[in-house]
């Protein structure tokens, strides 16, 4: 895997246009993207798909499905039709499960969230999460993931190596979001690290947005990251 296919650049922008131009502006130092929810009602399934099949671009739809069985697979059936190449719900084995069968034969990876990187242990309390020290509860969700069927997991560059060193991990994929270079603001986010700390924590991919596209010179940024790797 080069450095290129390891950086995951996440559209943080408000609509299609937005995140096209974005894209435009970075050119080929990046090959992978991130859309998630905050584009949705934006077009951001046609910019997925418009960057997937006219720009040769791969492409990570952060969804973080959460519903009955049902309702799971219905709609990562519907989603698998974009031939995207990552998709999160997740990680409860009941949600794994359903989008795993609703994929079907596509190529789509289905990608289980443990614990989000804004979330600290104040915040599982808050939550009523059960007790326990939040890498240990991110071991555990990533071990009931893998066994549910999923490809890969969403972890935290912090918990990367312990996940990698799990026997359940062992050809499945790490992403770490809450990736910030080295003297960038954190950001709403609480368990960060630089790029190249994920990646030798094991991670497969690293997710930088704000850090990227909010860069007077977002290719620019986007090479410096590259360099790091």
């Amino acid at each position: 895997m080069t450095p290129s296919d390891k950086l995951i650049v996440a559209l943080d922008v408000p609509n299609a246009l937005a995140g096209l131009d974005m894209s435009q502006k970075i050119g080929p130092a990046v090959s992978f993207y991130k859309i998630g929810l905050g584009m949705l009602t934006g077009g951001g399934l046609a910019l997925a798909n418009e960057l997937k099949q006219e720009h040769g671009k791969r492409i990570f739809l952060d969804m973080k499905l959460f519903d009955i069985g049902n309702t799971v697979e219905a709609a990562t059936r519907g989603l698998a039709e974009f031939e995207l190449d990552l998709l999160t719900v997740h990680g409860d084995p009941h949600v794994v499960r359903a989008a795993v069968e609703g994929r079907g034969g596509s190529g789509m990876k289905i990608l289980a969230v443990t614990i989000l990187t804004s979330l600290d242990r104040g915040d599982l309390d808050a939550s009523m999460i059960c007790d326990g020290a939040l890498p240990d509860l991110v071991i555990e969700r990533s071990v009931r993931a893998f066994e549910a069927g999923a490809d890969g997991v969403i972890a935290s560059a912090q918990e990367a190596a312990f996940v990698r060193a799990l026997p359940e991990a062992e050809g499945k994929l790490i992403v770490t979001p809450g990736i910030r270079p080295a003297g960038s603001a954190s950001g709403d986010q609480k368990r960060i690290t630089t790029p190249q700390e994920a990646i030798s924590n094991g991670a497969d991919h690293i997710v930088v947005g704000r850090p990227v596209c909010q860069a007077p010179d977002p290719r620019g940024a986007a090479q410096a990251i590259l360099a790091t790797l």
